[in-house]
Formats: structure tokens, sequence, C-alpha cells
């Protein structure tokens, strides 16, 4: 279907607002307006989040909703975004990501819908951005070289030589090789495809990397066509611009150019199943590993539809009741079964798609015990809709979805855009999204129902037991699948080059030297809209806070909008611990919210957690001084966070995890330490890009090493040994005292340090709680504190795994973050970034990113690629990137984008909480406003001479480190070059 475009508005009525206002809804929990609009011309809704929030946030979204596995919808989100009508650069995209002082800039595609979202804190920026994303949504140019480089291609491995073998290439392609290469990815991508064989769930949405060079260009353009039509788009804005601008700006930039489209664009709902089924599939593992004991059994179910609010609701109470925690009765069952090692990553309810899915695993199985576990798992859910579920449980689940609706995040993507993802699942399919902000009214209908003790096995009956739209997938390893992929790959290419005649070949050599061109090309960036260094705020706010200083304790208040919530951490020093305890300790923080307390077990203390806390969570904070990256101190957190009429025992809470600690649970301790172990192993395909670089930084500072030791990939080798080693009982006592240990040693500290975070009206009696339960903890002996010894030295790893792409980092050493040169080196990694490695290695070597960053905590600048399809010419870029920055004559202008976006990154807001924490933070480390003003100034006033003086001074050759992430056929194949590098192998299998 085409778009249908009106050629006839008149310039007269481009500024009129023409929506028409369907309900306002005031909603007090989340302090906000809700407006709801209409365009009677198109059809088009605009959902208004009106709000006194600076940080105002717009996301257009439309409904996308494939066909088949090829990626269109997750290549038009890329292409789109690569040159428009208005704006006929090859990148807007990224060239408004330096021109601007956003706090989000990003683009979403989801199983059915794909969405254009930003946030910025100044009223200019948010204009120069609308206006971009407008255009580049509703009139993209998708130029076919776009296409080519985004989604997929052929091109010859030696690119003029088309005697050499034929290559696929593309940023997406990459991109999903990449996500494919997660085991967790894999296990929903195969559940969906059995639980929905007629809809788009079937198919996978970001592309399956065997189908996505099916895709033509030709297909790409018709789904455009189709989709991104007003009348299937959702306009959201949420803060402190009113609706009636936003829709002047939509109505005369698109509206008014559009008529409405009939065609409307839905998830079909899924045939019923008429009994359960099962399936089989496999994931890849590499040559030569052991396969027993790596199967996955998943269990799903397909539930109601997610815009019917009451229904969503009874499947988050459903999916509590059974597995909120480990007292929850089937995860109790999946942690502690025999059948697998632990729970499956796919627990719980998955509410964004029209239909519901409800799904429980294990991991670390067997293909021979699917039956065993499927029999048992219906038993457990027959037991509970047998027995049901206290009234104290009950509540208790009700009090967490009560505390998460009432949250306000924003420490991760700003708080705006959670809101408006809350919503769109609704809005998208045709719900009512507006009363997705407010769930009370649902809530009480749910809490009313509770009071029925029948009503809880009713709903298990009702959802899962009765109902027949049910499979159970297993999941197997498989040594020979990375390699028939590989070969598949290979014989498909040698296939299509066999039937190109001379002419094909060369259109291929053509392409190849087109995109090179394109891509080479300098666009006049004076098209794009931009802000200018004088629109930088002039200053920087500081939170307040009070102070309090006791015997041997010290209060921190922070009054604050949380909308009811309260906030407490406990701090102290973290003392002088020798060599086995400071290896325990992230395990110890780890584990210390998981265990019983006291003469409670760790049931019950599970049960005490959902009936007080939203979270409580241990761990330990470290930085350097500033002016000294080998001078480290450390720090020692207890955080929680609770309703306020929960504050009290939320502090009691704290006070006995602190003191009652137990660690002789040794059966509860062995199914942490393989759910732990799992958890790390799942993240590294999506965490690599981090992990290489604490790997080429481990030897630049204490903090670095430490962060490789326990958090990084040396830190994953060695939970897998503990992990192994614990087979027998002898071994789990010795884990278990050695932990007791540690948390004896960790706890006997004089001084602590208690930070309270509430409204106004609660922080008083919150702070008044945490005084009297906390407070006397501070009766321990003077003891010294924990004082790393000094390092300054290269590391070169090359680290061996199970991924179908790489991950490449090169780091130098260099200044704390309080010396000179530490601003110039943080604008230098944007200068690199924005002017030659997103070029170089996202574009034309095909990673899905790449750049460069400089941490002053660890006195480090560090390059690094993510989901990388090569490996030595990448590290090869990173080179030629510093030689490019001192051989070029630059323009003051791409300075100043650098500086925009070291900025605009400073100046990120968090949630009001976020800030509170930040700001205690900084001052427990001797940070203070004076610092991070001076840090701001030394920022914006970076010269060109300074880049390069401190490239000549700091990214020396000699100096550098290297850590690569790769598979053994990579290494294997790339051996030489490696050890050339005097890469040390490090296996991580």
């Amino acid at each position: 279907m085409t778009a249908q475009i009106s050629t006839n508005a008149s310039s007269e009525n481009l500024g009129l607002n023409t929506f028409e206002l369907k309900r306002s809804v005031d909603n007090k929990s989340l302090k906000l307006t809700v407006e709801e609009y209409q365009h009677p011309v198109t059809g088009a809704v605009h959902l208004h989040l009106a709000s006194d929030s600076t940080e105002n946030v717009f996301m257009v979204a439309l409904r996308t909703v494939p066909h088949d596995s090829t990626g269109v919808a997750h290549i038009l989100e890329h292409t789109v975004l690569c040159g428009s009508e208005r704006f006929p650069v090859r990148d807007p995209f990224f060239m408004m990501l330096r021109r601007s002082l956003n706090t989000f800039m990003n683009a979403f595609t989801s199983s059915d819908w794909t969405a254009y979202p930003f946030a910025t804190q100044n009223r200019k920026d948010f204009d120069n951005l609308l206006d971009v994303y407008l255009d580049a949504v509703f009139f993209s140019r998708l130029d076919p070289l776009d296409f080519a480089q985004e989604g997929h291609r052929v091109e010859f491995s030696e690119a003029n030589a088309s005697d050499s073998d034929l290559v696929y290439k593309g940023v997406v392609f990459n991109e999903m090789k990449g996500a494919m290469s997660s085991v967790s990815s894999v296990l929903w991508d195969r559940l969906c495809f059995e639980l929905f064989p007629t809809n788009t769930y079937h198919f996978n949405s970001g592309g399956d990397p065997e189908a996505i060079p099916d895709l033509s260009y030709q297909q790409l353009r018709d789904f455009y066509q189709s989709h991104y039509h007003p009348s299937n788009a959702i306009f959201l804005t949420f803060g402190d611009i009113p609706a009636a601008v936003h829709q002047q700006k939509f109505e005369q930039f698109v509206l008014s150019r559009f008529e409405r489209s009939d065609h409307r664009i839905e998830v079909a709902l899924e045939l019923p199943f008429s009994e359960p089924k099962r399936a089989t599939h496999s994931y890849a593992i590499d040559a030569g590993d052991d396969t027993a004991g790596k199967t996955h059994l998943i269990m799903g179910w397909k539930l109601g539809e997610s815009a019917d609010l009451t229904a969503m609701l009874e499947a988050q109470l459903l999916s509590a009741v059974l597995m909120e925690n480990s007292a929850s009765p089937l995860m109790k069952y999946l942690e502690t079964t025999d059948l697998g090692s632990s729970p499956s990553p796919l627990c719980g309810v998955e509410e964004s798609m029209r239909e519901m899915v409800f799904c429980c695993g294990i991991e670390g199985s067997e293909a021979a015990q699917s039956e065993a576990f499927e029999a048992q798992v219906l038993a457990v859910i027959e037991s509970v809709a047998k027995t049901g579920i206290s009234e104290d449980r009950l509540n208790a689940i009700l009090h967490q979805i009560e505390l998460h609706q009432r949250e306000i995040s924003g420490d991760g993507m700003p708080y705006g855009l959670n809101l408006m993802l809350r919503t769109l699942s609704a809005a998208t399919h045709y719900g009512d999204a507006v009363a997705t902000l407010d769930l009370d009214p649902v809530l009480a209908t749910i809490r009313s129902r509770v009071t029925n003790a029948e009503y809880i096995p009713n709903l298990i009956r009702r959802l899962l037991i009765d109902n027949p739209h049910r499979v159970t997938v297993t999941v197997s390893p498989d040594t020979t699948l990375s390699e028939c992929r590989l070969a598949e790959e290979k014989a498909r290419l040698a296939q299509l080059k066999s039937t190109l005649d001379q002419t094909q070949k060369a259109e291929i050599i053509d392409l190849t030297k087109a995109l090179e061109a394109r891509q080479a090309q300098v666009d006049d960036p004076t098209i794009l809209p931009r802000v200018e260094l004088t629109d930088i705020p002039a200053d920087i706010k500081e939170p307040v806070s009070t102070t309090t200083v006791l015997d041997h304790c010290t209060l921190h208040r922070y009054t604050t909008g949380t909308n009811g919530l309260v906030y407490q951490q406990l701090v102290a020093r973290l003392p002088a611990l020798n060599a086995q305890q400071l290896e325990r300790l992230p395990m110890l923080t780890g584990l210390m919210p998981e265990l019983g307390l006291g003469d409670q077990d760790y049931l019950a203390v599970q049960d005490r957690h959902s009936a007080t806390v939203g979270s409580i969570s241990a761990g330990v904070l470290s930085r350097s001084a500033i002016d000294d990256e080998q001078d480290c101190q450390a720090y020692f957190v207890l955080s929680s966070k609770a309703l306020a009429n929960r504050s009290e025992a939320q502090v009691q809470l704290m006070h006995d995890t602190l003191t009652q600690g137990r660690f002789d649970e040794l059966p509860r301790l062995r199914e942490l330490v393989s759910q732990i172990r799992s958890r790390r192993d799942q993240s590294i395909t999506g965490n690599g890009h981090s992990l290489a670089m604490n790997a080429a930084t481990a030897g630049m500072s204490p903090l670095a090493l430490r962060s490789h030791e326990q958090s990084g990939l040396e830190g994953i080798r060695r939970l897998r040994l503990l992990d192994d080693s614990l087979d027998t009982d002898t071994e789990l006592q010795a884990f278990g005292a050695s932990l007791a240990d540690t948390y004896q040693a960790l706890l006997s500290n004089p001084n602590l340090t208690l930070v309270t975070i509430a409204d106004e009206d609660a922080v008083a009696d919150a702070e008044a709680f945490a005084k009297q339960f906390l407070a006397p903890l501070a009766n321990g002996h003077s003891q010294s504190d924990w004082q790393p010894h000094a390092i300054r030295e290269a590391r070169r790893e090359c680290w061996v795994t199970n991924t179908q792409v790489n991950f490449c980092a090169r780091a130098y050493p260099t200044v704390a973050a309080g010396h000179a040169d530490a601003a110039p080196l943080t604008v230098l990694a944007a200068f690199l970034r924005n002017g030659y490695l997103h070029r170089v290695i996202r574009e034309q070597g095909g990673a899905y990113g790449g750049g460069a960053s400089h941490d002053g905590n660890i006195a480090a600048f560090r390059f690094y690629s993510y989901r990388d399809p090569r490996l030595v010419e990448t590290l090869e870029d990173f080179d030629a990137s510093i030689r490019w920055l001192l051989d070029t004559q630059h323009e003051q202008l791409a300075l100043e984008e650098a500086i925009l976006g070291i900025v605009g990154s400073l100046d990120k807001p968090a949630s009001p909480a976020g800030e509170a924490k930040h700001h205690f933070h900084e001052q427990l480390f001797d940070r203070n406003i004076a610092q991070r003003r001076q840090f701001r100034q030394r920022v914006i006033g970076t010269q060109l001479e300074d880049l390069k003086r401190v490239a000549q001074t700091y990214l020396l050759p000699e100096h550098a480190s290297t850590a690569v992430i790769t598979n053994q056929h990579t290494a294997d194949t790339h051996r030489t070059q490696l050890e050339l590098m005097n890469l040390a192998w490090r296996d991580l299998n």
C-alpha cells in the first residue's frame, strides 16, 4: 500500500493545531496530567504527559508487524535515520548526537513496534531534534547505499578482485549475529517460534542472520510505505512544553501533508492450541566443549491480551505468586530441582506483546529430563491451586506492585521515557494507554478479588492448568552448529558467486566503491540545526542535604520528591582484608540479601523482603583519589528502598542483614553460586566491549585490576572455577566459613554513615528509625582501611569464548580525574569517535558500535568496538585514528560538537533519589561541586591544540595495552597476527 500524501495543504494553515482533546486525567501519584489527543484528518494519536520537568521527552512509535525473519523493521529503523527530505545528509542521527545537548537519543525495534525517542533539557535543542526526527521518520530518503550499509550486502573478500570469495556485510547483519550468540536470546526466539506459529511473534523481528540476506531493497521500501504513516503513529511527549506547541510542529512538518490511511495495522490473535505441544531446538557451543548438563528446558503459556489491564495485573499477580522470589513455590522448585542447575533467564510474564506469555524453565539439564521437568512443574502448579496462598503473601505481592507503580525511575533512561514505554503496549494494541499510568483502580479491583480464597486457585487453573496453549521447548547444545552455519553461509555465497556473470560481478565491485565513496563523503553540516557552546547552561545545581554527626555515626538527610518511597543507605569504610577475603567479597555482597538471618531461614527472609522493601542490596563503592589513581578508597554499602509506611521495618531488615547473616544453608549457597555463574556467563555477549576494556586496563590501577578480577573476564573465570569446585559438603562448608569470615571482617567498623532520602513528610520519621536501629552498629574496633598496592603495567590478552562476533579494546595509561589533562582527554575520546571511529568501525567495518572513552578514576584512555565482525583490522583502526588526529587539519566546529556531547552527558539528570545518591557518593570520596564545575569548565575550554598535545603525550604505542574477545575459529585464523602483538591466550570456555 502507498502512503496517501496530500499536495494541497496551503501555507497559511501549516502552523494551525487541529488536534482534538479526547480526555485529560490528573495523575496525583505520578504528579502529572495525562492528555490524550487525536488528529481528525489522519487519526494520529498524541499522548502528552504534562509535567513540571524541564527534561522534555519526545517519542514517535509506529506499529511494525513483520511477516518473516529478514529483520525488515529493524533494518528500516537503522536506514530511516540515514538522511531525509529536509536534511539530505548521510548520517543526520549521529551528526545530531554531537550537535546537541541531548540527555537521550536512540531508536528501538520491538517485536511489534518501532520507536524513535529523544530527551533534552534545552528548549532550542528540543526544537532542533524534533525537526530532524519528524523528517527522518516520515520523509526518509531510504538511499539504497544506506540499506547496503545498515542492512546487508555482498562484497568480494578482496574488494576489487572478482575471483576472491564473496562475504556478507552489514551493521544489522553483524548486530544480530552478536545478539543470537546470547543463549537467552535463542531461548526466547525459539519459545515464541513455537508458541505463536501463525502471527508476527513467530518471527525474529530483529532479524535472523540466515534470513537477513533474503530482504530486498524494494521490500524495505514497501514496508516503509505501508507502516510509516501518521494513521499508524503514536506521538508521545513529556515535560513542561505545552501539548499545543508540539502539535503545531506535528501539523506543520508532517500531518498537513497526509490524508487518513484506512489500512489498520495490528497483530492478529494467535490461533489457540487444542492441546499442549513439545519442541526441540539447539544452540551453538564451541567444538570440543563438553555438552553434558548444558540443555535448557522451557515451558511457556499464551495468556490473555495485554491491553486488558485487569488481565495484565492478573498475569503479574500469577507470576509473583509462583515465582516472585525463592520462597515462591515454583521458583523454589526451579532453584532446588536436581533436574537442572538453576532457573532459566526466561522466568516470569512478558506483557509487551498483544497476547502475554508466562514462562519458566531451568538450565544445566539434559534433553532426557524434559518430560520429567514438565510433569514436576505442572505438579507444583496443581499443588498451589489446591492449597492456595496465604493472605500475608498476597498482601506482600500487592505491596510490590504498588511500589513499582509509585517509583520515580530515570537513572538508566529519562523518567518521562520510562513512563512512555509503560503506555506503549496498550497504545500499540489499541488499548487504554492512559489507564496504564494509573493502575490504582485496577489494583483495587484485584485487592477486592483476593479476599475470596478461591480467587488465586481459580486464576491458576484458568491461566495455566486448563490452558492448552502451552509448549515445552528443549534447547540443547550443539558443538557442530557454528561450523555448520559457517559452512552453509559459505556454500550459499559460493552458489551465488557461481551464478554471477561478469556484469554482475562488476556491479558488486561498483557497489563496494560507491558505498566507500558515500561513507567518505563530507556532508555540509550547516544543513542540520545545532546548539552552540553559548547555549550551554552557565552552572550546575547541587542537591541540598543536612548532616548530623553522632558518636561514630554521621547522618545525611536529603528531602526530595520520591513519591512516597524511602531510600536508605548504610556506608562503612572497607577494612583491610586478606587475599581470600578480597576474593570472596563480591560473592558475599551478592549473596547477603539471599540468605537466612538469625533463626530465620532464607525462605522466611525472602517473604520478609517482599512484605517490607522493594529491594535490598549490598555492594562496594570504590574510587581513586582525584589527583592519584593509585591512591584508592572503598566503602561497603547496604542499600534499600521501601514505601514510607514500611520505613521502620525497612531499617530493621537492614540491621538484621548486617548483624545476623548466616552462611550455614549449604544447599542454598550451592544454588546461588550456580545462578550467579549463569547470569555472568549470559552477560558476556551483551557486555563484551566493557569486559574487553576491563581486561585491557587491568594493569593500569588498583581499581582497574580489582574490577577485572571481580566483575570482569578474570572474575568470570574464577567464578566458574568456584562453581565447579563446590561438589561436596566439605567444600561447601569451607566456602560458607570463608563467607562468614569475610562478613565479620567487613562489618567490624567503628564509623558508619547513614543516608536517608525521602519526601518532606516522610524523611524525618525515616531518619529517626534509621538512627534508632542502625547507629548502634557503629561499635566496632579501630582498624586499618583497605589500601591496595600500586600497579602500572601493560596487558595484552586474547580471550576465547562462544561468540559469533568480536569485541576489541586498546588502552593507554593517562592521568587522574583532577589533572588538567583529564578534560581534554575526555573531549579527545568524543572527537575521535565523531570524526573517525564511527565511520571506519561501524559504517565501513560493519561493527554495531565503536568509540573511545577516558576514565579518570583509573587514569586510562580506552578504544573499543562492539559486536564487531573484524579483529586485527579494528585494532589497526584504533591506531589510525591517532594518526588521523595528528596529521589532519581539523575544524573548530568538530571540536565544539565533541564538547557539546560531553557536557550533555555531564549535565544529564537522574531521578530525584538518584541525584541525591550521586551527590552523597561524590562527597564520600572528597569530590565537591567546585571540582565538578572546574572539570566542566576545562571541557568547555578545550582547544584543538590540547587534543593533539594530550594524544602525543599519552597515546604512545609502547604504552598500549590490548584485549580482545573472540571465538576459537577467528582466533585460529588470526593467530599469527595476534601472536605478533604478543597477545597471551586466555580460554574462557
